[in-house]
C-alpha cells in the first residue's frame, strides 16, 4: 500500500444504505467537485428499508419507489460506485480501503454507514429454511410469497418491525401469531398505557399475541421450520419471522482501531475522535448528541440527517447532531409519528382518548417534554418536535383546547 493518501483521493463511503445515499448526495448538492465512491456489498443501488415492512410488504407499493436514486443518477453525478463487493480493510495509516474483490480505494476522508445486521437467536433449529430475518428486499419478497399463500407465520419479538410484518401478514390473510418476552409489546419504548394499546390493535386483527413467553426451539422436517417451542407448547409454523432487533456492524471500524461502545464512537460532527479523516452515520453510529450525549439510533429520519450532516462536516459547514430521534409507522388502520426519546419509566400524558383511536401521547421525565407521538392526527409533528426538552404542566398537554401551538 501506498504510505501517503492521494491529494485527490476524495471521499469513501463505505455503505450503501440510506445514509451512504443521502451522503452521497449531500456532496453533490453542497458542490464537493472531489472524488466520491460509494461502497456496498449488496447488488442493488441504496434503498429505503422502511417499505421492506410497510407499503411495499403490503403489496400497497412497487420496490422501485424504495430506492433513493433512478438508476442513472450516481453516473449523472460523477459518483463511482462498488456495489457487491464489501469493504474487508482499512488502512488508516495508508488511508486505503481493502474490498473483496482486491482492489484497495485510497481515500482523503472515510465515512462508515455500514449499518446494522439482524441478530438471530443462538436455538436449535434457528438454521432451519423459512427462518428469517427482515432487512433486504429479498427478505421481504420472501415473506410477500409466504403472506400471497396465506401461510402459517410466527413473529418472535414484538418490537416495530415485528408487529408491521404482523399486520402485513393479518391484512393479506395469513395467520399469525407474535411471541414477546415482555409483558407488552414495544414497553421498554412506550410504557405500559401505550403499548397495551398496541397490544389491543394486533389482538383486535386476529394476532395471536403471547406475551411473557420463551422459545428454546425451532423444530422442523426435511431442513424446513414446521414449529416453534414456547414453554413446552409446539405452535405450527410454515414461516418464522426473527424480530429481535439488530448489532451495528462495527467489525471493520473495531479492526482498525477505532473506539467503538454502542456503535461506532463519532463526535457532535460524525468525526471519529481517533482519526479526524474518519466519519460515522446511521445504524452503526453511536453520535454525541448535543443535548442527549452519546446516541445510536437506528430509523429512517437519523440516516437521512446524518448523511446530510457528514457531507456538511466534510465541506466544511459548523453543523451538529442536534435533532430530536423520529420514527413512524403503519400497522392497519393506525398510522403514527414519534418525536424524541422516551422510556417506559417516564410519566405519560394522554390528548384524547386511545379507545377513538386519535389521541397524542407525551411523555414527561421530571416534568420535562421527553417524547411526543401523534396517532391518526397529521400535520402536528412539527409542532411536538418544538415541544421536546420543554417544561409544560400535564394538564395543559391534555388539554385538547389549548392549542398545541399555544404550549
Amino acid at each position: 500500500m501506498s504510505s501517503q493518501p492521494s491529494t485527490d483521493a476524495g471521499v469513501v463511503v463505505i455503505g450503501a444504505g440510506l445514509a451512504g445515499a443521502h451522503v452521497v448526495e449531500a456532496l453533490r448538492a453542497r458542490s464537493y467537485a472531489g472524488p466520491v465512491t460509494l461502497v456496498g456489498d449488496e447488488q442493488d443501488r441504496p434503498y429505503e428499508r422502511p417499505p421492506l415492512s410497510k407499503g411495499y410488504l403490503q403489496g400497497a407499493a412497487e420496490i422501485e419507489e424504495a430506492y433513493v436514486h433512478p438508476e442513472g443518477w450516481y453516473a449523472e453525478h460523477d459518483v463511482s460506485t462498488r456495489f457487491g463487493d464489501a469493504a474487508v480493510a482499512l488502512d488508516r495509516a495508508s488511508h486505503e480501503v481493502e474490498l473483496a474483490s482486491g482492489e484497495r480505494l485510497s481515500y482523503g476522508t472515510l465515512v462508515l454507514a455500514t449499518g446494522a445486521t439482524p441478530r438471530r437467536l443462538r436455538l436449535p433449529g434457528s438454521d432451519l429454511e423459512n427462518v428469517l430475518t427482515l432487512r433486504r428486499i429479498a427478505d421481504s419478497n420472501a415473506l410477500r410469497a409466504a403472506i400471497a399463500e396465506h401461510r402459517r407465520i410466527v413473529i418472535v419479538g414484538g418490537g416495530w418491525i415485528g408487529l408491521e410484518v404482523a399486520a402485513a401478514a393479518r391484512l393479506g390473510g395469513s395467520q399469525v401469531t407474535v411471541l414477546e418476552m415482555a409483558e407488552l409489546p414495544l414497553l421498554q419504548v412506550l410504557g405500559a398505557e401505550v403499548a397495551q394499546h398496541f397490544a389491543r390493535l394486533h389482538q383486535e386483527h386476529g394476532v395471536d399475541l403471547r406475551t411473557g413467553v420463551s422459545v428454546s426451539e425451532l423444530t422442523g422436517d426435511h431442513g424446513r421450520v414446521t414449529g416453534v417451542v414456547v414453554d413446552g407448547e409446539r405452535l405450527p409454523a410454515d414461516l418464522v419471522l426473527l424480530g429481535v432487533g439488530a448489532a451495528p456492524n462495527t467489525d471493520l471500524a473495531r479492526a482498525a482501531g477505532l473506539s467503538v461502545d454502542s456503535g461506532i464512537v463519532v463526535d457532535e460532527h460524525l468525526r471519529s475522535p481517533d482519526d479526524p479523516d474518519v466519519l460515522a452515520v446511521g445504524d452503526a453510529a453511536e453520535a454525541r448528541h448535543t443535548t442527549l450525549g452519546p446516541l445510536r439510533v437506528e430509523h429512517w429520519d437519523n440516516a437521512i440527517r446524518q448523511g446530510k450532516l457528514a457531507a456538511a462536516t466534510i465541506t466544511g459547514g459548523g453543523e451538529v447532531y442536534d435533532w430530536a430521534p423520529y420514527f413512524y409507522t403503519d400497522q392497519y388502520d393506525l398510522g403514527m409519528e414519534y418525536v424524541g426519546r422516551g422510556s417506559a419509566e417516564d410519566d405519560v400524558a394522554i390528548r384524547g382518548h386511545l379507545s377513538s383511536g386519535e389521541f397524542i401521547a407525551f411523555w414527561l421525565r421530571e416534568g420535562t417534554v421527553s417524547a411526543a407521538m401523534n396517532v391518526n392526527i397529521w400535520d402536528v409533528n412539527e409542532d411536538l418536535r418544538t415541544l421536546i426538552g420543554r417544561t409544560v404542566a400535564p394538564e395543559r398537554l391534555t388539554d385538547a383546547s389549548v392549542a398545541l401551538t399555544d404550549l
